[in-house]
């Protein structure tokens, strides 16, 4: 340190200027970098930060009241769930799918059921009939059928065949 003051004190004083405006420089250099250029970075993500943050909090505030709702509901027997879907079944998901239950399982046989229906049947099941699909084998397929306006193009919608398992509610009411 005493042979850079030395070196210092050596030089003329409009060196001695250069050398300080320098260092002056590389000092705010280092703190835009430091503390102001990140400070402004967070500053300007923070506004869709806040947004993603309270689309997440809504989502959560959504989940929870469905899942207070869910408690509240009475228990329900093996007997009454299986009833709840099997009229779901029927009402959902038509002649495409068919239920067969035992020891506390239902086993559901799908065969050319649109995604949108099984989506909507899966939520409904969970909330109506309190099941919960244990076990999946699905296969996707898709089928084309024709366009109403055009009538020589096709649409695809994608269907599903296979087997879903699902837990039916103990008997303990």
């Amino acid at each position: 340190m005493k042979a850079l003051q030395q070196w210092f004190n050596a030089l003329a004083a409009r060196e001695r200027r250069l050398v300080l405006l320098c260092a002056g420089i590389v000092v705010l250099a280092l703190l835009w970098w430091v503390a102001v250029a990140p400070a402004l970075a967070t500053l300007r993500s923070a506004a869709l930060a806040h947004r993603q943050l309270d689309a997440q909090l809504q989502t959560m505030q959504t989940l929870a009241a469905q899942a207070t709702q869910l408690k509240s509901q009475r228990a329900l027997g093996q007997d009454d769930a299986l009833r709840n879907l099997e009229s779901s079944v029927k009402q959902s998901l038509g002649a495409g799918a068919t239920l067969t239950s035992s020891d506390g399982r239902a086993v559901l046989n799908l065969k050319g059921v649109s995604a949108d229906a099984l989506a909507l049947w899966l939520s409904q099941a969970r909330a109506n009939a309190r099941v919960l699909p244990t076990d999946a084998k699905l296969t996707r397929s898709v089928a084309s059928t024709p366009a109403a306006a055009s009538g020589t193009s096709s649409v695809s919608a994608a269907t599903w065949d296979g087997v879903l398992n699902l837990a039916l509610p103990s008997n303990k009411q």
